[in-house]
């Protein structure tokens, strides 16, 4: 046995509903000792993501149910400690799906389980966030689904979030008029002031379709061309209404939804009406898509031209609380939590 003491996050139970702090178990165990090819690595932050709400039920979605009693899954960034392999030292800094716990032992023969990052002029924990999975969904949605002229107009929801903060920098990058949806006053402050967005609507002060189509129709007077999804429901109506013709629709969440709730649509005949595209996709199949989306957003947030906002929960202890508060829209940008 090594001398270091694992602290990690079980899934105790399926959440009926809402998940509640009850669905998860804080234990301890010792970190085994390293075999040939192994490493140890230290996490210094953990990614809580909406996905993983999903995960959490026993029933048909687009990835495997998280089993009971195992650590819950979770992206990580940190450091190894301890390397049995080759190809791995003690000091590099590195990514990896290490799940909610402080330590991981990897077998980092098998390929793409342990990927090293260079930090030189990327953040750590930006690898979690624009220069990792929600970047790369944001850029595959944006760029190879919505496939964005210059000139058109872009809306995305969620648009202070991890996802969609990226989508719109995206589009004012290729010349796109830039629209959000965001809850609350300050999360709209920020899309506009700090992301650069030519609009922002605060759903929160729309509390109907008529309220917030008129909403959306003063922020798109040119109708809008593309739409980035992460909600569905009543966000999802308005926009649809204000669609212009072989418009193109990116689905990438629907949290409205998370906790079973069915999602109706308003106006489905305005798929036929306006021609539209509406097309589902998960980030993670589309691999070959990755090397182009991080290069481009690599260089943009090491020249500090693209914009993103951490909200960092401190300790393994803080992160179902975390987690139930970034399915509340509680965060502001990326949900981390800190572990060293």
């Amino acid at each position: 046995m090594s001398s270091y003491v694992n602290r990690q996050i079980l899934l105790a139970s399926r959440p009926e509903g809402e998940p509640t702090a009850a669905n998860f178990k804080l234990v301890e165990k010792p970190v085994p000792a390293l075999n040939e090819g192994q490493v140890l690595v230290r996490h210094h932050y953990l990614s809580l993501d909406p996905y993983m709400r999903g995960r959490m039920n026993d029933s048909k979605s687009y990835a495997e149910p998280q089993p009971l009693n195992e650590v819950m899954i979770g992206g990580t960034v940190g450091e190894v400690v301890e390397s049995k392999n080759p190809h791995f030292k003690a000091g590099d800094k590195v990514l990896g799906m290490g799940g909610w716990q402080e330590y991981t032992v990897v077998d980092a023969n098998q390929r793409g389980v342990l990927q090293k990052v260079d930090t030189t002029h990327i953040p750590l924990s930006a690898y979690l966030g624009p220069v990792g999975m929600p970047g790369v969904t944001g850029w595959y949605g944006l760029v190879r689904i919505i496939e964005p002229k210059a000139g058109q107009t872009v809306v995305v929801s969620a648009a202070s979030g991890a996802v969609g903060g990226v989508v719109g920098q995206l589009a004012k990058e290729r010349g796109c008029r830039a629209v959000g949806i965001a809850g609350g006053p300050d999360k709209c402050r920020y899309v506009t002031e700090e992301l650069g967005f030519d609009a922002c609507i605060d759903y929160k002060q729309h509390r109907d379709l008529k309220s917030l189509s008129a909403a959306l129709k003063e922020a798109t007077p040119d109708g809008i061309d593309g739409y980035f999804e992460n909600v569905g429901g009543m966000v999802l109506d308005a926009v649809m209404l204000r669609m212009n013709a072989f418009g193109r629709m990116a689905f990438c969440g629907m949290i409205s939804g998370y906790n079973g709730e069915p999602i109706p649509m308003a106006n489905p005949q305005m798929i036929l009406v306006s021609r539209l595209k509406l097309q589902g996709f998960i980030v993670s199949e589309h691999m070959d898509a990755w090397p182009e989306a991080l290069k481009e957003l690599g260089t943009l947030v090491a020249t500090g031209k693209l914009k993103y906002r951490e909200t960092i929960a401190n300790g393994i202890a803080e992160a179902p609380e975390a987690f139930l508060g970034l399915l509340k829209g509680k965060n502001f940008g990326k949900q981390l939590v800190k572990l060293v």
